[in-house]
Protein backbone atom coordinates (compact mmCIF):
# COMPACT_ATOMS: atom_id res chain seq x y z
CA UNK A 1 0.00 0.00 0.00
CA UNK A 2 1.26 3.70 -1.12
CA UNK A 3 0.28 6.13 0.66
CA UNK A 4 0.02 8.19 -2.59
CA UNK A 5 -2.67 5.65 -3.99
CA UNK A 6 -5.26 7.25 -1.53
CA UNK A 7 -5.88 10.09 0.34
CA UNK A 8 -6.18 10.54 4.19
CA UNK A 9 -6.69 13.62 6.00
CA UNK A 10 -4.13 14.66 8.75
CA UNK A 11 -6.21 13.89 11.71
CA UNK A 12 -7.74 10.45 10.03
CA UNK A 13 -5.74 7.37 12.45
CA UNK A 14 -5.04 4.31 9.57
CA UNK A 15 -3.64 1.25 11.86
CA UNK A 16 -1.41 -1.33 11.04
CA UNK A 17 -1.84 -3.98 8.11
CA UNK A 18 -4.87 -2.24 6.04
CA UNK A 19 -5.36 -2.71 2.56
CA UNK A 20 -6.52 0.91 1.19
CA UNK A 21 -7.62 0.76 -2.36
CA UNK A 22 -6.07 3.60 -4.71
CA UNK A 23 -8.83 6.43 -5.01
CA UNK A 24 -10.47 6.34 -1.69
CA UNK A 25 -10.76 9.48 0.26
CA UNK A 26 -10.75 9.27 4.46
CA UNK A 27 -12.02 12.78 5.97
CA UNK A 28 -11.29 13.99 9.62
CA UNK A 29 -11.42 12.44 12.66
CA UNK A 30 -11.43 8.82 10.87
CA UNK A 31 -10.31 5.17 12.44
CA UNK A 32 -9.59 2.70 10.33
CA UNK A 33 -8.59 -0.12 12.30
CA UNK A 34 -6.04 -3.24 11.63
CA UNK A 35 -6.40 -5.55 8.92
CA UNK A 36 -8.94 -4.28 7.27
CA UNK A 37 -9.26 -4.60 3.26
CA UNK A 38 -11.16 -1.33 1.60
CA UNK A 39 -11.50 -1.30 -2.13
CA UNK A 40 -10.79 1.55 -4.29
CA UNK A 41 -12.70 4.88 -4.80
CA UNK A 42 -14.44 4.60 -1.65
CA UNK A 43 -15.26 8.05 0.55
CA UNK A 44 -15.13 7.78 4.11
CA UNK A 45 -16.83 11.09 6.04
CA UNK A 46 -16.20 12.66 9.15
CA UNK A 47 -15.86 10.50 12.37
CA UNK A 48 -15.90 7.47 10.93
CA UNK A 49 -14.40 4.15 12.58
CA UNK A 50 -13.91 1.14 11.09
CA UNK A 51 -13.00 -1.84 13.23
CA UNK A 52 -10.65 -4.88 12.99
CA UNK A 53 -10.91 -7.27 10.02
CA UNK A 54 -14.14 -5.14 8.60
CA UNK A 55 -13.87 -5.43 4.10
CA UNK A 56 -15.59 -3.15 2.22
CA UNK A 57 -15.91 -3.57 -1.62
CA UNK A 58 -15.34 -0.70 -4.25
CA UNK A 59 -17.01 2.74 -4.25
CA UNK A 60 -18.57 2.65 -0.89
CA UNK A 61 -19.77 5.68 0.82
CA UNK A 62 -19.69 5.81 4.24
CA UNK A 63 -20.92 8.90 5.65
CA UNK A 64 -20.33 11.28 8.97
CA UNK A 65 -20.78 9.29 12.34
CA UNK A 66 -20.89 5.83 11.02
CA UNK A 67 -19.18 2.62 13.02
CA UNK A 68 -18.54 -0.51 11.09
CA UNK A 69 -18.06 -3.48 13.28
CA UNK A 70 -15.96 -6.46 13.14
CA UNK A 71 -17.96 -9.16 10.99
CA UNK A 72 -19.50 -6.98 8.49
CA UNK A 73 -19.14 -7.07 4.65
CA UNK A 74 -19.96 -4.33 2.05
CA UNK A 75 -19.87 -5.61 -1.52
CA UNK A 76 -19.59 -2.99 -4.51
CA UNK A 77 -21.64 0.56 -4.55
CA UNK A 78 -22.89 -0.08 -0.83
CA UNK A 79 -24.30 3.42 0.67
CA UNK A 80 -23.86 4.07 4.47
CA UNK A 81 -26.43 7.10 5.50
CA UNK A 82 -24.98 9.62 7.93
CA UNK A 83 -24.87 7.79 11.97
CA UNK A 84 -26.62 4.71 10.36
CA UNK A 85 -25.42 1.84 12.77
CA UNK A 86 -24.44 -1.77 12.82
CA UNK A 87 -24.19 -4.22 15.23
CA UNK A 88 -21.81 -7.54 15.83
CA UNK A 89 -23.19 -9.59 19.26
CA UNK A 90 -27.11 -10.20 19.94
CA UNK A 91 -27.01 -9.80 23.61
CA UNK A 92 -24.03 -7.21 24.73
CA UNK A 93 -22.91 -7.07 28.33
CA UNK A 94 -20.09 -4.73 29.80
CA UNK A 95 -19.06 -7.14 32.08
CA UNK A 96 -19.19 -10.22 29.96
CA UNK A 97 -16.48 -10.21 27.00
CA UNK A 98 -18.16 -11.71 23.54
CA UNK A 99 -15.71 -10.94 20.66
CA UNK A 100 -16.15 -14.81 20.15
CA UNK A 101 -19.82 -14.10 19.46
CA UNK A 102 -19.49 -11.81 16.49
CA UNK A 103 -22.37 -12.45 14.01
CA UNK A 104 -21.70 -11.54 10.20
CA UNK A 105 -23.66 -9.05 8.58
CA UNK A 106 -23.39 -9.14 4.94
CA UNK A 107 -24.40 -5.52 2.97
CA UNK A 108 -24.42 -6.70 -1.12
CA UNK A 109 -23.85 -4.41 -4.19
CA UNK A 110 -25.82 -1.56 -4.68
CA UNK A 111 -27.28 -1.90 -1.37
CA UNK A 112 -28.31 1.80 0.28
CA UNK A 113 -29.30 2.36 4.37
CA UNK A 114 -30.34 5.30 5.54
CA UNK A 115 -29.31 7.77 7.92
CA UNK A 116 -29.77 6.95 11.38
CA UNK A 117 -30.96 3.30 10.35
CA UNK A 118 -29.89 0.03 12.75
CA UNK A 119 -28.75 -3.05 11.25
CA UNK A 120 -29.34 -6.22 14.28
CA UNK A 121 -26.10 -8.37 12.85
CA UNK A 122 -26.25 -11.33 11.36
CA UNK A 123 -28.48 -10.08 8.75
CA UNK A 124 -27.78 -10.01 4.88
CA UNK A 125 -29.28 -6.67 3.78
CA UNK A 126 -30.17 -8.05 -0.45
CA UNK A 127 -28.17 -6.40 -3.63
CA UNK A 128 -29.68 -2.72 -4.49
CA UNK A 129 -32.24 -2.66 -1.55
CA UNK A 130 -33.12 0.67 0.19
CA UNK A 131 -33.39 0.72 3.94
CA UNK A 132 -35.51 3.76 5.01
CA UNK A 133 -33.74 6.59 7.41
CA UNK A 134 -34.34 5.74 11.11
CA UNK A 135 -35.51 2.06 10.65
CA UNK A 136 -34.54 -1.10 12.23
CA UNK A 137 -33.49 -4.01 10.24
CA UNK A 138 -33.96 -7.47 12.47
CA UNK A 139 -34.33 -9.94 9.90
CA UNK A 140 -32.42 -10.74 5.98
CA UNK A 141 -33.63 -8.47 3.27
CA UNK A 142 -34.76 -8.92 -0.25
CA UNK A 143 -32.69 -8.05 -3.13
CA UNK A 144 -34.43 -4.52 -4.60
CA UNK A 145 -36.82 -4.13 -1.06
CA UNK A 146 -37.59 -1.07 0.33
CA UNK A 147 -37.89 -1.25 3.72
CA UNK A 148 -39.08 1.07 6.67
CA UNK A 149 -39.97 1.37 9.78
CA UNK A 150 -39.08 -0.26 13.66
CA UNK A 151 -39.13 -3.26 13.34
CA UNK A 152 -38.68 -2.52 9.54
CA UNK A 153 -41.05 -3.45 7.39
CA UNK A 154 -40.96 -4.49 3.19
CA UNK A 155 -43.05 -1.45 1.87
CA UNK A 156 -42.32 -1.95 -2.15
CA UNK A 157 -39.46 -2.54 -4.37
CA UNK A 158 -36.61 0.06 -5.93
CA UNK A 159 -34.98 -0.26 -8.86
CA UNK A 160 -31.10 -0.17 -9.00
CA UNK A 161 -31.89 3.59 -9.34
CA UNK A 162 -33.29 3.78 -6.25
CA UNK A 163 -36.99 4.55 -7.58
CA UNK A 164 -39.95 3.03 -6.11
CA UNK A 165 -40.97 0.35 -9.11
CA UNK A 166 -44.97 0.04 -9.63
CA UNK A 167 -45.52 -3.50 -11.26
CA UNK A 168 -48.13 -3.76 -13.22
CA UNK A 169 -50.37 -7.20 -13.68
CA UNK A 170 -48.59 -8.95 -15.16
CA UNK A 171 -45.42 -8.13 -12.87
CA UNK A 172 -43.41 -5.68 -14.79
CA UNK A 173 -41.97 -2.47 -13.96
CA UNK A 174 -39.97 0.52 -15.50
CA UNK A 175 -37.39 2.29 -13.34
CA UNK A 176 -38.51 6.26 -14.42
CA UNK A 177 -34.95 7.17 -14.62
CA UNK A 178 -32.75 4.23 -16.40
CA UNK A 179 -36.15 2.75 -18.32
CA UNK A 180 -34.86 -0.47 -16.91
CA UNK A 181 -37.55 -3.07 -17.05
CA UNK A 182 -37.70 -5.28 -13.91
CA UNK A 183 -39.96 -8.41 -13.41
CA UNK A 184 -41.05 -9.43 -9.95
CA UNK A 185 -41.63 -13.05 -9.47
CA UNK A 186 -42.70 -15.48 -6.67
CA UNK A 187 -41.68 -12.22 -4.45
CA UNK A 188 -38.56 -11.92 -5.98
CA UNK A 189 -37.57 -9.04 -8.47
CA UNK A 190 -34.82 -9.11 -11.23
CA UNK A 191 -33.70 -6.86 -13.44
CA UNK A 192 -34.68 -8.15 -17.05
CA UNK A 193 -31.63 -7.39 -19.72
Amino acid sequence: MEKSDFFAHKTAVIDDNCKIGKGTKIWHFSHIMSNCVIGENCSFGQNVVVSPDVILGSNVKVQNNVSIYTGVICEDDVFLGPSMVFTNVINPRSAIARKDEYKKTLVKKGASIGANATIVCGNSIGEFSLIGAGSVVTKEIPAYALVVGNPSKQIGWVSEYGHRLNFDAKGFAICPESKEKYQLNNNKVAKIY
